[in-house]
């Protein structure tokens, strides 16, 4: 492990990093079975193209994370990335209504955008463009990529990872912790608005907070992996509450769970199963403005995870450069193609590995832990499931909170970094995306430059970048 990982160099050891890589599968383990929910449109578990998503999302996680484990030594770990998953799912619907195929075979139809996404992204790696576009971000852009993810970390635990549908609610939206409980004018209003669900809004809320205030006060205490085991109280609070408030019985499921792993349906819906036919049928000029949306996104959503979490670990130099950036961009690129060759949407470096890195993590050990929890997902997922949303909340909260530290770097009295950084910070959470909150960012840099006469001071690729998301937000096509 010293030989492989450079351990004692990197100032952690084997229990450390092994924990924080449970740790960051334990934030991110929700994607196990969300990712095959928002790619079928919520089709039920155990149908053919479910089982083959679910297969390729812990395979395309697995086999990123081990480049990113080995090739780059980083603790990073991957997934198909959220967002990028919901559009590829309304890119496959479209699909199948220009061409009049089912979901199925538009889905294989689709999976070709990733394919050429992944070997684009590949060559751009090997031959270091895309270094020389995080190169091309300002120093005080990339200061504030840190703090925003924070901010979207939080906006996570808050909200969304804790949507709860409530009973007869006509407009089929979730409520949210912060915004439906916290913002409610009083708890009665509330409940009349929630119906039955609002106990569990009440002990959603109760297992976030147990969670958070247990892993402040153990991390306080130096107690190591404390985010983990502030996660495994939250979890037991929520499910004693279930069995006892609720009267359910929080590990039901686990009677009724498929333990084999279902490669047949994997091997005959989506592996190596591409359709380059529809997919050019919906006309040349669409199909490759897919590709470059989805590869603008995830070009800058990996960016912004990588060097907003190494910026926390303190893996980066004074000018905001992380060594070994070039192999872990590959790594993400390879994973992008194990997903489009396994059948799953863009595998990305996902945010919740700053919750490894807050653990701990330093070294690829931190990923390889992770990847292999992924490949052994195959055969236990159902324990995966069992773990309360409400309980990943609270270390995306903290992990979240401490990323704020770095706005400590951030020069408020210059304007050319204040606005950029500021604009990502409610872009961020607001937008859910990192890439256009970055885009935003670099924007506003270049306006400012070039209106206060620094126009000479901004380069080449800055303006490229800056020009083409103004079309990507601005041109409708």
């Amino acid at each position: 492990m010293e030989k492989l990982f450079k351990l004692t160099e990197n100032g952690t050891d084997v229990r450390t990093e092994i924990v924080a890589g449970v740790t960051t599968f334990m934030t991110m383990a929700y994607i196990i079975a969300l990712n095959p929910n928002l790619l079928t449109n919520f089709g039920s578990e155990g149908q053919p193209l479910w089982n083959a998503v679910f297969m390729a999302t812990c395979l395309a996680s697995a086999v990123g994370t081990f480049c990113m484990a080995f090739l780059a030594n980083k603790p990073f770990t991957m997934a198909p990335g959220m967002g990028l998953n919901s559009f590829f799912a309304v890119v496959v619907a479209n699909i199948a209504a220009i061409c009049s195929i089912d979901y199925t075979n538009a889905f294989q139809a689709a999976l070709c955008i990733i394919l050429i996404e992944g070997i684009v992204f590949i060559i751009l790696s090997v031959l270091n463009i895309r270094e020389k576009i995080v190169d091309a971000i300002p120093l005080g852009v990339r200061l504030g990529i840190s703090p925003a993810i924070g901010m979207m970390l939080m906006n996570i635990g808050f909200g969304s990872n804790v949507g709860i549908y409530a009973e007869g609610n006509e407009y089929q939206a979730p409520f949210y912790m912060m915004r439906d409980f916290f913002g409610a004018l009083t708890p009665s209003v509330l409940r009349n608005n929630m119906g039955a669900e609002f106990k569990v809004m009440i002990l959603t809320v109760v297992t976030m907070s147990v969670g958070l205030f247990a892993i402040i006060i153990l991390s306080h205490k130096g107690v190591k992996g404390s985010v983990l085991m502030g996660m495994l109280v939250a979890s037991i609070v929520y499910w004693v509450g279930d069995f006892v408030v609720l009267g359910g019985n929080p590990f039901a499921s686990l009677a009724t769970a498929h333990w084999a792993p279902p490669v047949k349906d994997m091997v005959e819906i989506t592996l190596f199963k591409f359709d380059f036919k529809d997919f050019f049928r919906v006309g040349w000029f669409t199909a490759i403005t897919l590709i470059l949306t989805f590869c603008m996104i995830d070009m800058f959503d990996t960016i912004g995870t990588l060097v907003g979490t190494a910026s926390r670990a303190g893996m980066v130099d004074e000018e905001g450069n992380m060594p070994q950036l070039k192999e872990a961009l590959l790594s993400d690129a390879v994973g992008t193609v194990t997903g489009a060759l396994t059948g799953t949407s863009t595998v990305t470096t996902f945010v919740e590995s700053a919750s490894g890195v807050e653990a701990g993590g330093r070294t690829g050990l931190t990923a390889l832990t992770s990847g292999i929890l992924f490949l052994a997902c195959m055969f236990i997922a159902p324990l995966a499931a069992i773990v309360p949303a409400a309980a990943t909340s609270s270390a995306l909260i903290y992990v979240g909170i401490l990323m704020l530290s770095g706005l400590s770097k951030i020069n408020f009295d210059n304007v050319d970094e204040l606005v950029p950084v500021a604009l990502m910070l409610i872009a961020m959470p607001i937008s859910g995306s990192i890439g256009h909150a970055i885009g935003i960012g670099l924007i506003s840099y270049t306006i400012i430059q070039v209106f206060t006469g620094k126009a000479k001071d901004v380069s080449v690729l800055t303006y490229v970048i800056s020009a083409l998301f103004l079309v990507k937000f601005f041109l409708v096509v």
